[in-house]
């Protein structure tokens, strides 16, 4: 008996011990996110406190993912009772005195986008062993309205359990609150227990206090569920039809959001951009959000669409009503959307102006927009983006809105920023997920419904100084205007005017706003800070001097920044104009900043300066580049194998660090060989396969089984060429073969045989397998989560099939046949024998081992950048 006590106390012991082990030598042992917010107004603090349980010096991090339209302004660490407070200094300041913790031309690196949400700040400081430090960061914003509700996002990624996790939400709008709910990604059963929700007329709080056992993924785990976003949402009363006035300490903000108006009747022409770098993804997700935003499209609307690469093409002469036959018909021409070519910006937007000026029999009062999409930067026509600019405002002339939508990051997102802002519009960057399509959708629900046009919004002039924006030139129903000012005189009654036209008369609303009455509102709110209105005056003057800035003229800008920079350090904002200085303990680095990074500045740096001209392309066959072109190209040899982008002359040395060093290495364009038969780009590890089978000897080859997949793909060589011109595609679920030639597409299913021929575009979908023809250019099916066959078809120097994979991560370690054993059994290694050539590797292959070489072959990849890819070429037997 004593010797079971003795070995259970021992195993009770021991996992004592294996707990203490794996609990994190770092620990957060406390993390509070408390939220204020004050009509709109949301003032955060996030403060964590973090112990080091080692035996030595460990280094901790404070990680906060903040909204993008936030502004931080303040910063401090506190070690063992130590306060290194964080310092706001203008940017080019302080960029100058800690020039050595800053990168040239770059985000010192505390904060960086993370995505079209969030931006990221990030410091890590080492302390002593059984020390503890504090972290307390504090930002601001102003909550936008967007599609009728005000939408606060905490992210929530603590990465371990934390003993002390709260996130406390207050909320005051006088208006009184009209509906409030919460959203998280990451709820549970169980942490939903831990969320609360008190609410009254005016007044909310909202708390979510997890326990560590409810933060668990399992109670085996000491891993964490909380790991999101945790979305609070909600909106306001409103009565009065000229809006809200409130007043604090002299300083006023004025809310206005008129509901149940008619809409005015919309003519759009979406002007989408279909050039070769729109090919794949990008054109496939381009075409679903048209698709759907054609279905919300009113009768009386009309619309038309302005497609461009190198040439520019309209889909009908003239404006369409939006009649259920015109959608069907647009819908028709959407799903022929291919990408290929140039990029003909500015004959685009031009085409568009001229359809909208020359456009007949519209409703006498709507509201006509042009909605641009691109992914790139203007190669055909006219390139240089100053005189883009310039001719599009011009043909515009203040009569229609331009909404600019830059997808991805090869776009010059101030080009695009600049061009809206100057023409009654916004710019808006679509990011590269997988809800990319979404998020178009989701802009054009935000401008689908304009109530209100020529707003203007009138105060006493010798009675308020510093006023905010207070002309607009369209009202979508869901959002909000909001001006602030600062009341300069002693005024018994504010009065307000506002002049607008809606859709059937032009309207003026009258409102008086009693000061005394409206100050008193806020004298008894202790958890809200006090002068609240004046940082909200401050953040949304330097929001629009800012934006301001970014279409006027130079002198005008520099003016404008100045004003900017002004109010940033006045109020403790950091802002594109300012830098926080994060000091720590003198043995440490020094000198770390905060920037505020802007949207333009999430991109690749070989994107060209906002109006640097671009040699205009010569293109060859299907939007191939022309020999001129690559002889006057060939410094892009030396860039990274797979990546040639649309090829570019650039006029400035300042666009590519480095480029003259690189013109030195690079002596002569690599020899490309000919097409190969199968290019397979495999997932483990990250290589690019170029590989020829030699099949004369059987009638068919077998490429590819994925039993879990249930997929089995056969190929067979044409006569006289040493490319594969048929291919047989079977499925096992469903039940569908498919035979692809060179003359046409055959699709069997239930002893029917559908023909798709090459000279159609064609979609159709069979029990969720998806299978779409490209007229001319490529064939593709797919099923959800698996993988992609695509197959290019492929007519210069000789007509054959390319079979290519896309979503190779889904093939199983079943795979087999001579192209699926390279997905499951292939491994890379050096020979010694080789003596380490970079060019030169071992491959090995179910077993096999082939000796391969690095080599540019012609990519028949529609994905594909259009030049040649580098890849590791070998010859098989099957």
């Amino acid at each position: 008996m004593e010797q079971r006590t003795l070995l259970a106390l021992l195993v009770f012991s021991s996992l004592i011990v294996l707990a203490e082990a794996q609990k994190p030598a770092v620990e957060i042992y406390s993390l509070h996110v408390d939220c204020k917010v004050t009509s709109r107004f949301a003032h955060t603090v996030i403060t964590s406190r973090i112990v080091n349980r080692a035996n030595e010096s460990r280094e901790a991090t404070f990680e906060v993912e903040l909204p993008k339209t936030a502004f931080i302004t303040n910063f401090s660490m506190s070690i063992d009772g130590k306060v290194y407070p964080g310092v706001i200094k203008e940017k080019a300041a302080a960029q100058k005195e800690y020039d050595t913790a800053v990168s040239r031309g770059q985000s010192a690196g505390l904060v960086k986008i993370r995505d079209r949400k969030l931006e990221l700040f990030h410091v890590s400081v080492s302390i002593a062993a059984a020390s503890k430090v504090t972290f307390e960061l504090t930002y601001e914003e102003l909550l936008k309205r967007q599609l009728g509700k005000f939408e606060l996002l905490i992210k929530v990624r603590p990465k371990q359990l934390v003993k002390h996790y709260q996130i406390d939400v207050h909320i005051f709008e006088p208006q009184g609150i009209r509906f409030l709910e919460t959203d998280s990604t990451f709820m549970t059963n169980e942490l939903t227990e831990a969320l609360t929700k008190v609410q009254n007329e005016t007044k909310a709080h909202i708390l979510f206090k997890p326990t560590i056992d409810q933060q668990k993924v399992n109670p085996e785990l000491d891993e964490t569920l909380l790991n999101g976003d945790f979305v609070v949402r909600y909106d306001v009363k409103r009565e009065a039809t000229a809006g809200d006035i409130q007043i604090v300490n002299g300083y006023f903000v004025h809310y206005f959001a008129p509901s149940e108006m008619p809409v005015f009747p919309k003519n759009v022409i979406f002007v989408i951009d279909r050039s070769g770098s729109m090919a794949g993804r990008k054109i496939e997700q381009t075409r679903d959000a048209l698709l759907k935003i054609l279905q919300d499209l009113r009768p009386e609307d009309h619309f038309s669409f302005i497609t461009f690469s190198n040439r520019v093409e309209e889909w009908k002469s003239s404006l369409l009503p939006a009649t259920e036959e015109n959608v069907a018909s647009a819908a028709a021409f959407v799903q022929t959307l291919f990408a290929r070519g140039g990029t003909d910006i500015n004959g685009a937007l031009l085409a568009a102006v001229g359809a909208l000026d020359k456009a007949e029999n519209l409703p006498e009062r709507s509201v006509s927009m042009v909605i641009l999409l691109t992914d790139g930067q203007p190669t055909s026509g006219e390139t240089n983006v100053e005189e883009i600019q310039e001719n599009i405002q011009k043909a515009i002339n203040g009569k229609y809105a331009l909404f600019c939508l830059g997808f991805g990051f090869d776009v010059s997102y101030k080009f695009l920023e600049k061009m809206a802002l100057s023409n009654g519009g916004i710019a808006r960057r679509i990011y590269e997920n997988a809800d990319a399509a979404l998020q178009l959708q989701g802009f054009y629900q935000e401008v689908a419904t304009p109530i209100l046009m020529k707003i203007e919004m009138q105060y006493p002039e010798n009675a308020i100084e510093g006023l905010t924006k207070n002309n607009f030139v369209l009202f979508f129903e869901g959002s909000e205007i909001v001006v602030s000012g600062k009341i300069r005189n002693e005024l018994d009654l504010l009065p307000v005017e506002i002049k607008a036209q809606s859709h059937t008369s032009d309207l003026t609303l009258k409102e008086e706003a009693n000061v005394k009455e409206k100050e008193q509102i806020f004298q008894d709110q202790r958890y809200i800070f006090g002068n609240f209105i004046e940082r909200l005056w401050a953040y949304l003057t330097i929001q629009q001097l800012l934006e301001k800035a970014i279409s006027a003229p130079e002198e005008d800008q520099k003016a404008l920044e100045a004003q900017a920079l002004e109010l940033s350090l006045q109020f403790s904002f950091v802002t594109p104009l300012t830098s926080m200085v994060v000091t720590k303990p003198a043995d440490q680095q020094q000198g770390e900043l905060a920037n505020k990074p802007t949207e333009a500045d999430n991109e690749k740096p070989s994107n060209r300066l906002v109006g640097a001209p671009l040699k205009k392309s010569t293109s060859g066959p299907l939007g191939m580049p022309s020999e001129d072109d690559l002889a006057n190209s060939r410094m892009r040899a030396g860039s990274a194998p797979g990546r040639w982008a649309e090829l570019q002359t650039v006029s400035s040395r300042k666009l590519f660090s480095g480029v003259s060093r690189l013109m030195d290495r690079v002596r002569a364009q690599p020899v490309v060989d000919e097409h190969p038969q199968f290019l397979l780009e495999l997932a483990k590890p990250s290589e690019t396969i170029c590989l020829n089978i030699d099949g004369k000897a059987q009638p068919s080859v077998h490429l590819l089984s994925d039993p879990e997949q249930g997929l089995t793909v056969m190929g067979k060589l044409g006569d006289g060429t040493n490319q594969f011109v048929e291919f047989r595609i079977n499925y096992v679920n469903p039940p569908v073969q498919i035979h692809v030639s060179t003359d046409g597409i055959v699709v069997s299913h239930d002893n029917e045989n559908t023909r798709l021929p090459w000279t159609e575009s064609a979609t159709s979908t069979i029990q969720g397998l998806r299978v779409s023809v490209e007229k001319e250019r490529s064939f593709t099916t797919s099923l959800p989560d698996t993988v992609t066959v695509k197959i290019s078809l492929v007519k210069f120097p000789d007509v054959f099939l390319g079979l290519y994979f896309l979503d190779t991560n889904h093939f199983s370690d079943k795979a087999s046949g001579a192209l699926g054993q390279f997905y499951s059994k292939a491994q890379f290694r050096d020979n010694s024998n080789i003596n380490h050539r970079a060019d030169e590797r071992l491959l090995t292959v179910s077993g096999s081992e082939h000796k391969v070489s690095r080599m540019y072959k012609k990519d028949y990849r529609l994905e594909s950048a259009r030049g040649p890819v580098s890849c590791w070429s070998i010859d098989l037997t099957p």
